[in-house]
């Protein structure tokens, strides 16, 4: 079997010849043969990059930052591992990153700390001429998202968001069969982000999955950050998981675009019984009212008439689903871990569902037909793998991304729209156009050939 240097280098010359639809940057020159990235976060997410490019022989990992200490230990012995060389560490204060990006020597920058850091980090690296991969969401407010846009178009550093769902097996494959036209034309398409975080989000201080009620200062890893938003926000938080996916089917940013959205919520009792459950009816937290509602529906309406129906709800008992559901005039189908089932019209006997296994494995595709066995090494069942591998290699060239800024606006402006739609009882709400009209002319990605 041929070996992982043997196949990067494949993938890197292979990847040469590929023309990205959106178009080559300002000045873009030849691929280069190596790209030197740093880290900013290198919590539990920003590690797990930090694995996944230390296993790459096309990248130097050469500068990492993180205002924890022991994240910079843990990191710092995973480079050591590796047996590559030490690196610069930043993280002396909360803008110490700023003189990360001062680097000369660094060609890109990869962003995984708490969301309220995201845009600021990420304009930063732009302005330094960075070539940025920043998590997920991107945004928190519309002025975020236009923050991203107007710091690309000045300065033509390009921003990938890093939305790993995009590249999972069986939605590169239903996206397969759209393009082939499985489905006749669509209409319409359901997914969402519905995980029982709870205990993510408390915890008992001293591990980060301990079982308990703390959060906030008292809380360890997510629950430090993600917690509060729950308190003070009434909004889908987190919608990329899903939502990136169908944007890519919808062609969003590229001949289509979100038009408007409206948004519910339930009322909000889950994290409050999870306290009581795990802290008691007495622990202070008890006492606290969280505004977000457990569970958020929005309804998009799209410039080309379909409609997408996006689910959050991470505050109640439940088992993982994004809950994808493609449906169009010759057919539908229901795609999950825990549901796979297709109805198409004239092939499909009667008005039952058919077992989606084998349309997934005829319309698999092409990339995790060749790369799947290395890919399973890197996390989340391999998608980790093919969107760093989309980063790098877009940055090696330094052409638009896969994903990239006006996408990364256009699916995070979910948030502050759906607060914004349930804050006025669902009343719709109008994304603004990220592209400021060129998404009529802009060129569909073609993500068959063109997404490394």
């Amino acid at each position: 079997m041929t070996d992982r240097r043997k196949f990067l280098q494949t993938t890197a010359i292979g990847s040469m010849g590929i023309l990205l639809a959106p178009g080559v940057s300002f000045g873009a020159t030849a691929a280069a043969d190596k790209v030197n990235v740093g880290l900013i976060g290198v919590g539990l997410r920003g590690t797990g990059h930090l694995n996944n490019l230390l296993r790459r022989d096309d990248v130097n990992v050469t500068a990492i930052c993180d205002v924890d200490p022991a994240r910079i230990t843990i990191a710092q012995k995973a480079i050591a591992d590796a047996g590559r060389p030490a690196v610069k560490v930043f993280g002396s204060s909360d803008y110490d990153y700023r003189n990360m990006l001062e680097l000369q020597d660094l060609d890109a920058v990869v962003i995984a700390t708490p969301w309220l850091w995201h845009t600021r980090m990420a304009v930063d690296s732009m302005k330094s001429g960075k070539f940025t991969g920043l998590e997920v969401s991107a945004a928190n407010t519309l002025e975020e998202c236009w923050d991203l846009v107007n710091t690309h178009e000045e300065t033509g550093s390009h921003l990938m968001i890093l939305e790993n769902v995009n590249y999972r097996r069986d939605v590169l494959a239903v996206l397969n069969m759209v393009r082939q036209n499985v489905f006749g034309e669509l209409l319409h398409f359901r997914c969402g982000y519905q995980h029982d975080l709870r205990h993510v989000m408390f915890n008992d201080g001293k591990t980060a999955y301990g079982k308990g009620a703390e959060f906030g200062d008292k809380g360890i890893s997510e629950a430090k950050w993600r917690t509060q938003h729950s308190l003070y926000r009434n909004a889908d938080v987190y919608p990329t998981h899903g939502l990136g996916p169908i944007a890519a089917m919808t062609d969003i940013n590229r001949g289509n675009r979100f038009m408007s959205l409206t948004s519910h919520a339930t009322k909000g009792v889950g994290l409050h019984k999870y306290i009581v459950d795990t802290g008691g009816k007495d622990h202070p937290n008890a006492k606290l009212k969280f505004k977000q509602g457990d569970v958020i529906t929005s309804t998009i309406d799209t410039a080309n008439g379909e409609t997408i129906l996006v689910t959050h709800n991470v505050n109640t008992p439940r088992p993982y689903s994004l809950d994808f559901r493609v449906q169009g005039a010759q057919g539908v189908a229901d795609f999950d871990y825990h549901t796979q089932r297709i109805h198409v019209e004239g092939t499909t006997e009667g008005h039952g569902w058919e077992d989606m296994k084998p349309w997934l494995e005829k319309y698999d595709h092409p990339l995790w037909k060749k790369y799947g066995d290395y890919a399973s090494e890197a996390g989340h069942g391999g998608i980790d793998f093919f969107v760093l591998n989309a980063f790098v290699e877009s940055a090696k060239q330094n052409v638009a991304p896969p994903m990239d800024v006006y996408d990364a606006a256009a699916w995070s402006a979910v948030t502050p729209l759906s607060e914004m739609s349930i804050e006025n009882n669902g009343e719709p709400q109008d994304f603004p156009d990220f592209t400021r009209g060129r998404w009529v002319s802009r060129e569909p990605y073609n993500w068959i050939t063109d997404a490394y």
